[in-house]
């Protein structure tokens, strides 16, 4: 054995590095999660002096995340709360009663879409050299009924003869468009041309599918003119097996014609149960409150509502509205940091807002790149550029933060692993150990997930709890979550392509999309909540059982705010 003196020294450097150790390890940060790297001991040091100072001043943080999307392109695709246009829900009812019991309405395609039409359709897709598909019209589409047998019928969904030619004509994004973008003359988007006879819509129809000329960018970002017609796709049977040889064959004129008749029964149904000089209105209505004003209005809500959030986490996020946010009053009290990797194709990027009072330097780095590459070795996360933006951020008071702005898939399966990226990009190196995360997120999680295609609400409250992080929602509910504290309650209509997704107007909240969707999470030992709230109105407040977005509220998620305490206790 070594000398007294020499295994006296032993004994003492042993024990100082396991008190330094456990010193570490009540400090919180980063560094707690995972077993990862060591805070910096300067870093530690400083951001300690930063708390103390917090704590000293009262000053909390308060967080707010939001996913502003909503409607895309149908403005009637969800239920609507429209209390203040009560023909509105009689609309909606009578496509719905229409549907459901069509009763003598259930006419003959032919009877709606004509023979006229047909041979006019004919005679231009010859002319761009498709095969023709009259076989197909004669005999059997033109004999099917519209709603039994063809708004209904299974098999053109599988065949995606209706769904794939609306997907890539209904809203065209053109380059140079001071006007917005060039819409089908349909009922299901934002086409603003008058629909109050087949005779118009047909007119209108066959010009812009076969005669206008547009200037749109392609893949790779090059410019380029083209028509309408050249942008549908070819179905392939690989893909879609229902689909016969022969069809796949004729599938760009066969889509065609299907596109054709689905516009024409929509046009004939919206005039049957309703009167043009009113759903007319009523749908430009929807489209200024929820499209054309979106961005207005939800900029308004986050100044008016919000602007004292230090931090504001926002997902699904388009390029217009950072730009209009950065040129307005957000842009006087906030920095608006957007992820170095956008995603200028689905225009939907998370970003986060940091208040300059209290964060005066901006963000100081960006560590979204090290997020992704560090997700599991060999598994599909599914998560598209622009969906996480993780940054570095040091306050006024000199406390060092991780912030994250995450919008999940709609199963919810990437966000578990996402989290567990964080939060080893976190725990990797000594500089990033001390800091402080704050992670809002769509989480996209469910109260009664169905096993193995969703992530459930309560699985994913286990998981971030086991990994000591805390929710906005406190320790109320198990594993710090609340199952029946929702912030989303949509239901689609019935006047969208997948019928078999629509809810009647008497089971929106039994057929809807009403979840706990939405979270602010943070280390357990960092912060305690202080007050929580929620918001689907844009004034503050929430109410429970309204289905949303409504005229007044753009977006499909409520706000999430929450006032966080700094914990002195663990530091």
């Amino acid at each position: 054995p070594p000398p007294p003196p020499r295994r006296n020294r032993i004994l003492a450097f042993l024990a100082a590095t396991f008190l330094y150790a456990i010193f570490l390890n009540r400090e919180g940060g980063a560094g707690a999660f995972l077993g990862g790297s060591r805070p910096d001991p300067l870093l530690s040091r400083a951001a300690r002096r930063g708390v103390e100072a917090m704590v000293a001043s009262g000053r909390t943080l308060t967080a707010t995340t939001w996913n502003v999307a909503a409607i895309n392109n149908n403005p009637f695709e969800y239920w609507l709360t429209a209390d203040d246009k009560p023909e509105y829900e009689k609309l909606m009812v009578g496509v719905e009663n229409f549907l459901e019991d069509p009763g003598d309405g259930d006419v003959s395609v032919g009877e709606v879409f004509t023979d006229i039409m047909y041979s006019e359709l004919e005679r231009r897709m010859t002319q761009v050299g498709w095969p023709s598909v009259k076989k197909y019209w004669e005999s059997d589409f033109r004999r099917r009924k519209i709603v039994s047998g063809f708004l209904k019928d299974p098999g053109l969904g599988s065949k995606r003869l209706a769904s794939m030619p609306d997907r890539v004509s209904n809203t065209i994004h053109v380059v140079g468009s001071d006007k917005g973008p060039e819409c089908r003359p349909t009922v299901i988007n934002m086409f603003d041309g008058d629909l109050s006879s087949l005779q118009q819509w047909w007119k209108e129809w066959e010009k812009f599918l076969f005669d206008k000329d547009l200037r749109i960018r392609d893949r790779d970002g090059n410019e380029q003119s083209t028509k309408v017609y050249q942008m549908l796709l070819p179905i392939k049977r690989a893909k879609y097996p229902d689909l016969t040889e022969e069809e796949e064959k004729v599938s760009l004129p066969l889509q065609t014609l299907c596109a054709a008749i689905f516009d024409a029964i929509l046009v004939h149904m919206m005039n049957t149960v309703s009167n043009p000089d009113v759903w007319q209105p009523i749908k430009k209505a929807i489209v200024d409150g929820l499209v054309k004003e979106k961005v207005p209005r939800t900029l308004r809500i986050l100044d008016k509502e919000y602007g004292r959030s230090d931090v504001i986490m926002l997902q699904e996020v388009s390029l217009e509205l950072v730009d209009r946010a950065r040129h307005g009053p957000l842009g006087r009290t906030h920095h608006i940091v957007t992820p170095a990797n956008l995603d200028t194709g689905r225009d939907q990027n998370s970003a986060i807002l940091l208040k300059k009072e209290t964060f005066p330097s901006g963000h100081s780095g960006e560590l979204t790149s090290t997020v992704t590459s560090l997700f599991p070795e060999g598994k599909d996360v599914p998560v598209a550029d622009g969906d996480i933006l993780a940054i570095t951020a040091t306050d006024r008071d000199g406390v060092p933060y991780v912030l994250v702005s995450f919008h999940g898939d709609t199963n919810g399966l990437a966000t578990k692993p996402v989290l567990d990226a964080v939060l080893r990009a976190c725990s990797s190196k000594s500089h990033l150990a001390a800091h402080s995360l704050v992670f809002g997120m769509d989480a996209n999680t469910y109260e009664r997930a169905k096993p193995g295609k969703q992530q459930g609400v309560r699985d994913f409250g286990a998981h971030f709890r086991s990994q000591g992080l805390s929710s906005c929602w406190g320790q109320d509910g198990a594993d710090g979550v609340q199952p029946s504290n929702y912030t989303t309650f949509n239901a689609r209509t019935y006047l969208q392509p997948q019928l078999n997704k629509a809810c009647r107007s008497s089971d929106k909240r039994k057929g809807g999309d009403v979840n706990p969707k939405d979270f602010v999470l943070f280390g357990g030992k960092d912060f305690s909540v202080h007050r929580t709230w929620k918001d689907n109105t844009g004034e503050g407040r929430y109410v429970e059982g309204m289905a949303f977005p409504t005229l007044s509220f753009p977006s499909d998620h409520g706000i999430l705010s929450t006032e966080l305490r700094p914990k002195m206790d663990k530091k």
